[in-house]
């Protein structure tokens, strides 16, 4: 494997004396994650601090350890700086600065890893692309995607997130893409932001700091186009591309089949009639994958091609992932999305649900946590998802954490499950209600901790039963 990082250019990069010659293959902070080769950053967190585990990244095998002080016993090559989050940051500004690569930053309030993870699967068909892994889009998770970017890559795809005021622009510096893409606008995080004005301006801040002839995309369905773009030309870039429903859309949705396994979907690119199979469910992957597309015409890459490789994209563990399980003598359809849930996630899962048909003598089954950081707010957002619940076809709903019990109260009496504390309580209610032939859809924020009843239903199951 070819160096990401030599011992000069680390010095360089972070202006620190190396006292032994390396060639590093990887970045981490998790010490639990070193490969043989990698640089450890000890990074000091709000729990644990990463200088406890130095000896331990070494141990396994990394090339050097980035830290602010000493370490006793440590058994390798110690790189010392005055700040080690600093240094990590100064290591993915360097990695930006060499790199030849045509950059996009992806940011919304939902569709986010999505739009990241189809961009990826469709950039790395044409060329070497490296993106940002899992949910890295913090303080953190950005400048350790950027120091992983390597050299040789052709493409990059960098996702940036938040959940209070200022957090995107330093990051979108950081990035300085090429092209930068607003999924959409919703109240997440409005617990924090006051409104979804402030939203949409602190999303439009990922246009800071952009590559010159910089293009960004902007959902042309959302009632905060105009503001976004009016946001993007005052950061200087040079084009706006629209993409959604919206006739006047650059990157039109024209018609799409909506089905249980995937859609069939008729885009126009900026006038190219282009058909397409999507393997992910659901009319909210439909407009990512759109969003997607011009994201590939913006940065130059091949957009038929880029089409062509949408049939093998699919929903991750946790973000609308299906899997059937063997079941009570049949089978069990469940649909995961217990990573994170909003109003606008929760609403775009029960419309997947709605269309998913159950097996004979099954029914459509829902679990629900809270959804967090929605403020003063939050049990109106939680009560207003009830006729959408109510048009999911949900026989019976399993509702836990304060802010559903809204919703409980709005349920029709014959799709009241149980309504629980927290999903440690629910989760056993949950698998014990299922049986052959049901569909199960699990939705919740990550504090909600939905994850539990997942588990919960994988081990009252015998088992998958082929996908």
């Amino acid at each position: 494997m070819s160096a990401l990082w030599t011992s000069d250019e680390v010095s360089r990069a972070l202006g620190a004396t190396v006292t032994a010659s390396f060639d590093a293959t990887g970045v981490t902070f998790d010490s639990r994650a070193v490969g043989k080769g990698d640089l450890f950053f000890a990074l000091a967190g709000e729990t644990t601090d990463g200088h406890a585990f130095v000896a331990d990244a070494l141990r396994r095998g990394a090339a050097a350890a980035i830290v602010s002080r000493d370490v006793e016993a440590a058994g390798g090559t110690l790189i010392r700086v005055p700040d080690t989050m600093k240094a990590l940051v100064d290591l993915g500004r360097a990695a930006r600065r060499r790199s030849p690569a045509r950059i996009a930053s992806v940011t919304g309030s939902v569709g986010k890893t999505s739009t990241k993870d189809a961009l990826r699967a469709m950039l790395s068909h044409q060329a070497e692309t490296s993106a940002s892994a899992a949910s890295y889009n913090n303080h953190v998770g950005v400048p350790i995607s950027l120091a992983r970017l390597p050299r040789t890559a052709r493409f990059g795809v960098f996702e940036i997130g938040m959940n209070h005021p200022g957090e995107i622009e330093p990051l979108a510096r950081q990035v300085s893409a090429h092209v930068g893409v607003v999924t959409n606008v919703g109240p997440v995080h409005i617990g924090h932001m006051g409104s979804e004005e402030a939203i949409a301006d602190e999303k439009a801040c990922l246009f800071a700091g952009m590559a010159k002839g910089a293009v960004a995309v902007l959902n042309r369905d959302s009632r905060h186009f105009e503001r976004m773009a009016g946001h993007a030309r005052r950061f200087g870039v040079s084009r706006v591309v629209a993409f959604g429903r919206d006739a006047a859309a650059d990157a039109r949705l024209v018609a799409c089949d909506l089905q249980n396994s995937g859609s069939d979907v008729v885009a126009l690119i900026h006038g190219r009639r282009i058909e397409y199979r999507l393997g992910a469910a659901g009319e909210h992957w439909v407009l990512n994958s759109i969003a997607a597309l011009a994201v590939v015409e913006a940065l130059g890459a091949d957009v038929a091609r880029a089409a062509e490789t949408l049939a093998g994209v699919s929903a991750s563990p946790g973000r609308g992932a299906r899997r059937i399980l063997a079941f009570g003598g049949g089978t069990v359809e469940l649909l995961d999305e217990s990573y994170n849930a909003n109003p606008v996630s929760v609403g775009a899962m029960l419309a997947v649900l709605a269309r998913t048909e159950p097996g004979a003598g099954g029914r459509r089954m829902l679990a629900l946590g809270d959804m967090r950081e929605l403020g003063e707010g939050a049990d109106a957002y939680h009560a207003g998802l009830a006729e959408a619940v109510a048009r999911s076809g949900a026989a019976q709903v399993f509702l836990c954490g304060p802010h559903m019990e809204a919703l409980w109260r709005r349920l029709a009496p014959e799709q009241r499950g149980v309504h629980r504390p927290d999903s440690a309580a629910l989760a056993g209610d949950v698998a014990g209600a299922l049986k052959a032939g049901d569909v199960i859809a699990v939705k919740g924020s990550l504090g909600s901790r939905m994850k539990i009843v997942v588990d919960a239903i994988l081990a009252a199951s015998d088992g998958g039963a082929g996908r």
